[in-house]
């Protein structure tokens, strides 16, 4: 009977509720640092596997596939940060504050703090039962980063496409047709892809239970646990997932290559080069590049294949040097400004990555 003593349900399970949550959130960022380790192996092994950008889902220019991986790094660094972050808000002790009041016992709120690992006591008793926002940002958190998985699955799908074919899952991450026996399915980036509706349908399901509370407790605010519970196990679930197939797939370096030499995607390394070394405005640039890229269209040609006589018709002021321009590697290495594809830029990063 005495452990109710100057306590109540409301700031208990609260308690409880902050200390669980942290212990999921470092066990979700440990998870975060394996994924991200295997991507940069990829990385690593890949710095000069050259392939299109896409931009409309058109290719747009060359970079190196270690390049596009490092893209979701980053996306998975700024999960770490916002889960990192929401420990802040779980460093505030809920207990002592009881039901809503506070209580008349002469208690010492900071000797539990220090016991039960927290920073400091909480300031107002009334909010401390009425707050979810440490829910909320848990909730939403874990419905970004889901939203990121969904992102490279859907990529991952994309590429493994027969009209793509741009990579090759093992056939321990793929599924088979019922009735077509040559058939390998994504199942589990599909699997992927559907989980993050489930994540986004706990925040918005938190958020309206919200909205309508005056202060300070009531039973609706019970449901706050299912919903962390489902999104924890199913965001801890996708991201061993993701690391599962990134650890059993292959870039098709050739057929990357291949398709990074169709849709004239070195055609801004050529305007790029006019405003370098001849002295015109972009705009210019951009017309007599065009006016290029239609010449070869015409004569079903790429870039590349168009010998210095060809382009002296467009424009006479062009040397032989501008053919080194439509080199894919030429192109990938030029863009040397910081957090650009070249190969060197991407081996700092890596390294940079390794660091932290």
């Amino acid at each position: 009977g005495y452990v109710h003593t100057a306590r109540s349900r409301n700031d208990q399970v609260i308690t409880d509720f902050k200390i669980w949550l942290r212990l999921a959130t470092n066990d979700i960022n440990k998870k975060l640092d394996n994924l991200i380790k295997t991507i940069l192996k990829i990385a690593q092994k890949n710095i000069q596997t050259i392939m299109p950008g896409f931009t409309h889902l058109k290719n747009a220019q060359p970079v190196s596939f270690a390049h596009y991986m490092l893209a979701y790094v980053e996306m998975f660094k700024r999960d770490k940060f916002r889960f990192k972050n929401n420990l802040d808000n779980l460093s505030e002790n809920p207990l002592g504050v009881a039901a809503l009041t506070g209580t008349s016992f002469n208690i010492d709120r900071n000797f539990t703090t220090k016991k039960l690992g927290f920073k400091k006591p909480t300031n107002n008793s009334i909010d401390t039962v009425a707050d979810r926002d440490f829910v909320l940002d848990f909730l939403y958190t874990a419905s970004v980063c889901s939203l990121h998985i969904s992102r490279i699955a859907e990529e991952l799908i994309i590429w493994n496409s027969d009209g793509f074919g741009l990579i090759n899952l093992s056939d321990k991450i793929v599924t088979g047709s019922s009735i077509m026996p040559q058939k390998k399915n994504p199942d589990l980036l599909e699997y992927l892809r559907g989980k993050s509706g489930n994540s986004f349908g706990n925040l918005f399901s938190m958020l309206t239970i919200l909205k309508g509370l005056p202060l300070s407790y009531f039973k609706d605010l019970q449901d706050d646990k299912e919903l962390v519970f489902k999104t924890n196990e199913t965001i801890s679930n996708s991201i061993a997932i993701l690391n599962e197939v990134l650890n059993n797939f292959s870039p098709n370096k050739k057929k990357m290559l291949e398709l990074a030499e169709n849709g004239y995607i070195t055609a801004t390394d050529l305007a790029d080069y006019l405003v370098k070394n001849h002295d015109i405005s972009f705009r210019k640039a951009y017309q007599v590049t065009a006016s290029i890229v239609n010449f070869a269209e015409k004569k079903k040609k790429k870039l590349h294949q168009l010998d210095i006589s060809e382009l002296k018709k467009i424009e006479p002021m062009l040397t032989s040097d501008v053919l080194k321009v439509f080199d894919l590697k030429y192109s990938v290495n030029s863009k040397k400004s910081f957090g650009g594809t070249s190969f060197a830029n991407i081996k700092k990063m890596i390294t940079k990555y390794k660091k932290t």
